[in-house]
């Protein structure tokens, strides 16, 4: 077969599928575009048809005005409080750096770090040799004095020896016994001791170091009289007493108490305008550190049986604060604008003081999407 007649060939072909009839799935695709055009034509002449009768009658206007999807929700009555939230820290009235009383040489350490101390317990010494030589040679030279007192004191009974003899004796020893004492304090202070019952959080005394009055050595705390020190806006000075009830909430601890107010700073810090307030710590068993953070928080508002609605749901306009809530005439439900005096906020809840009564149907989800007098369709399983 030639070039020709390939080329003829192919033409006939392609000719004999052109005239194929069209498929089922073609047949179905034209007829459905076809119906699409119908339906749009239909829907012009239908809004037409309704715009034409609403401009002639307001009740069917109102009557097929185009509902809005939205959930709904009962205001509820009850008791309100708020809360003020402040961080503070764990303190303790026994937190002291220990020094010495007097310049020395550290020669021992009876303690470490951690370690628990009872009060007048030994912690440190200082080198005490000198003065414990000069108090053996002064316990010496007093032994001689008041031997010597005594026999000067029973000659002068005995009406022997002058006035200024016996005196003289009875100078001597008392002014050997008030050095032998002088020295004693001297040596007990070489001796440094816990004033109190705690545990030691921190040692810097070292063997051989000089130690000074005012360079602490030794840090104590006790833990048996435990508080919390937070500071507060001064622009809540007057809404605590001292006894008031607290909630406390230890974060690291995962632990949560009650508390009271133990006492009200009188001075206002000049850097933050802040004043201090003292809660105290009860017994928990648990292990507690200084400086642990602490949650506090504190009553400063409270209203019993009032309305109280989610905060994010109130709206604001010219005239003020206002609500969407559902009134309902026959069949149709519509949303109806009120408005509100909103009081007191506290975690997204709201007390409403005016405008509201309690039992309303409040428009929750879709309360953005309607206005007052919109025709409104409730989602099953909401409040109403």
């Amino acid at each position: 077969m030639d070039f020709k007649n390939i080329i003829t060939l192919m033409s006939v072909i392609l000719v004999i599928n052109a005239c194929d009839p069209p498929s089922e799935i073609d047949k179905k695709r034209t007829e459905l575009k076809k119906k699409k055009t119908e339906l749009n034509e239909i829907r012009a002449e239908i809004t037409a048809l309704e715009n034409e009768i609403s401009s002639m009658d307001p009740e069917f206007a109102k009557a097929n005005r185009k509902s809005t999807l939205v959930s709904v929700i009962e205001v509820e009555k009850k008791d309100f409080s708020s809360f003020v939230e402040i961080s503070g820290s764990i303190e303790s009235r026994k937190n002291v750096d220990i020094s010495a009383e007097t310049i020395g040489t550290v020669q021992k350490i009876n303690v470490d770090e951690g370690q628990y101390v009872k009060q007048g317990q030994f912690l440190v010494q200082l080198e005490n040799n000198i003065l414990r030589k000069n108090l053996a040679e002064l316990q010496t030279s007093y032994e001689l004095a008041t031997t010597m007192f005594e026999r000067q004191s029973n000659l002068w009974e005995q009406k022997i020896g002058t006035e200024v003899q016996y005196l003289e004796a009875k100078n001597r020893k008392e002014s050997l016994e008030n050095q032998m004492e002088t020295l004693k304090s001297q040596i007990d202070k070489t001796y440094i001791r816990a004033p109190f019952s705690g545990t030691v959080d921190v040692l810097e005394a070292k063997i051989g170091m000089l130690a000074q009055p005012g360079i602490p050595m030794i840090r104590l705390v006790s833990m048996d009289n435990m508080y919390i020190k937070a500071d507060i806006s001064e622009s809540y000075i007057g809404a605590f007493e001292k006894g008031q009830r607290t909630l406390v909430t230890l974060p690291s601890l995962n632990l949560e108490f009650e508390s009271e107010i133990v006492s009200l700073g009188q001075v206002i810090n000049q850097d933050n305008r802040t004043f201090s307030i003292e809660v105290s710590v009860p017994d928990l068993n648990v292990r507690l550190k200084t400086n642990l953070i602490a949650i506090v928080r504190i009553k400063d508002y409270e209203i019993e049986d009032a309305p109280v609605i989610p905060t994010n749901l109130i709206q604001k306009d010219g005239d003020g604060n206002f609500v969407y809530v559902v009134s309902s005439e026959g069949d149709v439900q519509t949303a109806k604008k009120v408005t509100v005096k909103r009081g007191r906020t506290y975690q997204n809840r709201t007390v409403v003081l005016e405008g509201l009564m309690g039992g309303e149907i409040l428009i929750d989800e879709g309360f953005r999407d309607v206005g007052d007098g919109v025709n409104i369709k409730i989602v099953e399983g909401t409040a109403i």
